[in-house]
Formats: C-alpha cells, structure tokens, sequence
C-alpha cells in the first residue's frame, strides 16, 4: 500500500506539491483513483482523486480511522548528532520505522556536531512514516542543549542516561525499562557526556544504564536502546 502525506488534508483536501506530483507524475493516478492519505497525527484518510494536478491534487475525504501507535507509551529519544550527518539521517530513518515519538538532537560539551538542520531530518522521518505504513511522524526538535533537554523532560516517568563511564554503577535498559510508562532516553555524543553532564543528569532522576558488553557507535546506542522498549512492551503484551 502506498501512503500520501498531507498534514492539513482534513481542512485543504489539498496534497502537498511533493506528494501531487508522486501521485500525479510518478504514479499516473487519475480523477476517481482510490488513494490513501495520512496526516502525520494518527489518521488514515480513504480519498478519492478528484483534480489530478502535479503541483495541488485534490481529493475527496470518503472515509478516515485512527491508527494508533502499536506502543503504550510515549518514547522520547535524545541524542548527541553524528560528525557525519548521514548517520544522523540513518538514525531517524530507523527509529521513525521502528516507533518513537521524539527524536532531539542534543549539544553537549564533547558534542563533534552543533548544529542540524531540522528540516532534513523531518523530511526523512516523513518518507519512514509513509514507507512503514505508520500514520504517526515523530516529532523532529531543534537541537537543544542538554541542561535544556532534561529539564524539559522531568515529567517522564523514566527517564535514562547511557554512558561510557565505569565510575557510575550503571544498570542494564532491558532490565529497569518498565513497559507502559512514558519513556526518556538520552544518548551522548561519540567522545560521551562529560563528568558533570552525567552527574547533573543523575541528579534530575535520570538512571546510568549500560546496553550491553560492546562499545556502540552514537547512533547504533540509541537504536538498541529504543529496540530493548519496544521488546519488553512486546513481551508485556503477550504476558498479559
């Protein structure tokens, strides 16, 4: 199945130019084409085409259902971007696949990047949406620096900070997540969060983990990470 984006398309029933013209150009749809369309916030919208034009297709609205995310909880991902930005754009290509609700680019002190284009970023994580049938687009943050960031998120009910240093006792993520509570986890940049960054953070509520014996890079981290919530709210589902 082949999803179209338009985020106001409950009010315009108007696709955006990028998507007219893959519906219109690329596809070849014509007027009384069946087409699906999601708006970024949890609906799927049966349409069909009524003005096929490669710059404003527009469509007539014929059905729509909510398509929640298969997750209970929120999942909130903050993470030191790569020296290499296309792994950054790999980062929230994946997570976006796999489900998370925001994705934060973080400045830290031995942050190797500090500053991303969100934009980029967004439209990746549109393309992912569509491509992994969600109806759901995570939302993409400016980047923000840490201190900003965990007291920004001091209302998650866990909250997690994965570090390198063997000075704090850190705890295994797969076995402190608790299924079904809104979820922080913050993921530092390849040289680690500083002394005090981790400090400060453990001071906020936020608790050491470790996700495992190897050594990852910023960007495997913090898709493991959002893996082991995903599976623990799996198993937790199937349990129950």
């Amino acid at each position: 199945m082949i999803q179209f984006y338009a985020p106001d398309i409950a009010t315009t029933h108007t696709l955006p130019e990028s998507d007219s013209q893959h519906c219109v150009k690329v596809l070849r749809k014509s007027p009384g084409d069946i087409i699906e369309v999601i708006d970024g916030k949890g609906r799927r919208f049966t349409c069909r085409l009524k003005e096929a034009h490669p710059k404003r297709a527009t469509v007539e609205i014929l059905d729509s259902i909510s398509i929640p995310p298969f997750w209970p909880n929120r999942i909130a991902i903050g993470v030191a971007p790569t020296k290499h930005l296309d792994r950054m754009e790999w980062l929230t290509e994946k997570l976006t696949e796999i489900g998370v609700n925001s994705i934060t680019p973080l400045l830290c002190r031995n942050s190797e990047r500090r500053e991303i284009k969100s934009i980029r970023l967004e439209k990746i994580a549109v393309s992912a949406m569509k491509q992994s049938l969600k109806a759901i687009c995570p939302e993409i943050c400016e980047m923000t620096p840490l201190k900003q960031y965990i007291d920004f998120t001091c209302h998650y009910q866990q909250k997690f900070i994965a570090h390198c240093d063997s000075n704090h006792n850190r705890k295994m993520l797969s076995r402190e997540y608790v299924p079904g509570k809104d979820t922080v986890i913050i993921i530092g940049p390849e040289g680690d969060f500083s002394p005090e960054e981790i400090n400060n953070a453990i001071a906020s509520g936020f608790i050491p983990i470790s996700l495992g014996d190897a050594r990852l890079r910023t960007e495997t981290a913090a898709l493991a990470a959002c893996g082991i919530c995903h599976t623990a709210n799996q198993i937790a589902n199937i349990e129950n």
